[in-house]
């Protein structure tokens, strides 16, 4: 464990960086907002995805327990924010003829999949929303009992502006309530509501509508913004610590998420909101309603007209990190694959590092160098996850590396295992980073099966070498490059990368 580090966060309530004080000490509570599964997981997810793994791993490193919350949306997500058109998920599985729930559990298995692809760590609890069916009724009865939300026809609603009276509706945001309804305008179906700012905390089920539940205002489903205030509060407690998500979910999801938590217990329940810039492609957002999004899989595959090429799944976590997760990142082929040779130089260095020759004492200089390094990249991680320059610094190591190994720069002990911790120690356990068959398995297990069975078959290539059998020594090379396997001959011996 680390000594002990302050760590700021832009929060986005109060606009500025805050060093984090959690609730509960030692503890962190996070939760996150993950995906409503009727579709593939696209380049937009990954972002989130990513940032808060980083997140999660920093904390732990640093030595906090933390609970990790990230929800699956399955039910309640209509298709316009203002409660209007149909449910995403009975939308898709009509038009796919599948019950709702085939749907959800198909979607959910391949976000599961292309998250641990990317190499993040699984959340320690991921609820679903039909699943608490209860706590949200309970939530709702809550908030009309303070008097915050009203019955019509029914389904429920908040009450913006009788909240707005007492509270701040927009607070979040940066919203005004008044310039928010002078510029709605009446929806059709939308007369039930008092005002066009209300949003649903309960839907009545049309006829047709397959997902319904009994509650004690007719048989329906809980309202999309709900559905986090709840299982928020089940897991994590009515006071937690951060609540994380993309910036489009910053309005209106995460503004009536707010008024929710405040409308039941008094207070906002969150101390630190985290939001993380879109994706964009050709400078325009990526996404499903869009049209323009890119899944992970055809990213993985290569299988899209605007791909050059197929880009692995550890490239794309990399080509993420290399912004800041507060900015916006702009695809483009020629950034991926400026990525995949960055990845590259930091997983070679990560091998290299391992076999350098020491010497007695590093010259002071050299020795000060190095230690600063670690520090610089801390200051960085610790700093709102500033990923890039914690990444500008961990090239620094790369070269100090590059230096030894070629015998341009001489290094003690001492450095040597500071740089072996930047290289794999913060760069795989806190970023990330690491060979692909690695962050796949979720372990080292694979990797290391995989270094002695490479390791085993090299040196029968070294052994037919020294009998001069050079077909032999050639075709061993030839059939590791054609399953993706590349060696290198070196005055220090043989090193191998995967292709």
């Amino acid at each position: 464990m680390e000594k002990v580090r302050d760590i700021q966060i832009y929060n986005t309530l109060s606009r500025r960086k805050e060093v984090f004080k959690p609730v509960t000490p030692g503890m962190v509570g996070l939760y996150v907002c993950g995906p409503t599964v009727y579709g593939d997981a696209h380049l937009g997810h990954a972002r989130p995805g990513v940032t808060y793994d980083v997140l999660v791993r920093l904390f732990r490193h640093l030595g906090y327990k933390v609970r990790y919350v990230r929800n699956i949306t399955d039910v309640g997500h209509l298709e316009s924010d203002s409660d209007a058109g149909e449910d995403k998920i009975a939308k898709k599985a009509r038009l796919e003829q599948l019950e709702p729930m085939e749907v959800v559990q198909h979607y959910t298995l391949r976000f599961h999949d292309a998250m641990k692809k990317l190499g993040n760590c699984p959340p320690s609890i991921e609820p679903r929303a039909s699943g608490h069916i209860i706590e949200q009724i309970a939530l709702v009865n809550q908030i009309l009992a303070n008097g915050y939300a009203y019955e019509s026809n029914g389904s429920v609603y908040f009450d913006v502006q009788e909240y707005n009276k007492r509270h701040k509706y927009g607070v979040l945001s940066g919203r005004n309530l008044d310039d928010m309804i002078s510029n709605t305008r009446a929806l059709d179906g939308q007369d039930d509501k008092h005002s066009p700012a209300d949003f649903a905390l309960w839907k009545k089920a049309s006829p047709e509508h397959i997902m319904r539940w009994p509650s004690p205002w007719s048989d329906g489903f809980p309202g999309w913004h709900l559905e986090c205030s709840a299982m928020s509060a089940k897991y994590l407690g009515e006071e937690f610590d951060i609540h994380g998500g993309g910036m489009d979910l910053m309005f209106p999801h995460h503004e009536c998420e707010l008024a929710q938590n405040t409308a039941s217990r008094g207070r906002g329940g969150v101390k630190y909101w985290m939001h993380n810039n879109m994706i964009t492609i050709n400078g325009q957002k990526m996404g499903k309603s869009l049209g323009n999004f890119i899944t992970l899989d055809e990213l993985f595959t290569g299988n899209n007209v605007v791909l050059e090429q197929a880009y692995s799944p550890m490239t794309i976590r990399f080509f993420i990190l290399q912004a800041h997760y507060r900015s916006t990142l702009d695809f483009s082929n020629e950034a991926l694959q400026a990525a995949e040779k960055g990845l590259k130089r930091i997983l070679q260095a990560a091998k290299d590092v391992k076999g350098l020759k020491v010497v007695a004492n590093a010259a002071p200089d050299t020795a000060k160098e190095v230690e600063t390094l670690k520090e610089n990249v801390y200051e960085a991680l610790c700093d709102d996850l500033n990923t890039p320059i914690a990444l500008s610094h961990l090239f620094d190591a790369v070269r100090i590396v590059n230096q030894v190994k070629d015998g341009k720069l001489a290094i003690g002990e001492n450095e040597k295992q500071t740089l072996e911790f930047l290289l794999t120690t913060i760069a795989t356990d806190v970023m990330g980073i690491a060979p692909e068959q690695e962050a796949a398995a979720g372990d080292t297990g694979v990797t290391k099966v995989m270094d002695a069975l490479v390791n085993m078959v090299l040196e029968e290539r070294k052994i037919a070498k020294a009998n001069k059998d050079w077909a032999k020594s050639d075709k061993i090379r030839d059939d590791l490059k054609a399953i993706g396997i590349l060696i290198k001959d070196t005055k220090d011996g043989i090193e191998w990368s995967l292709e």
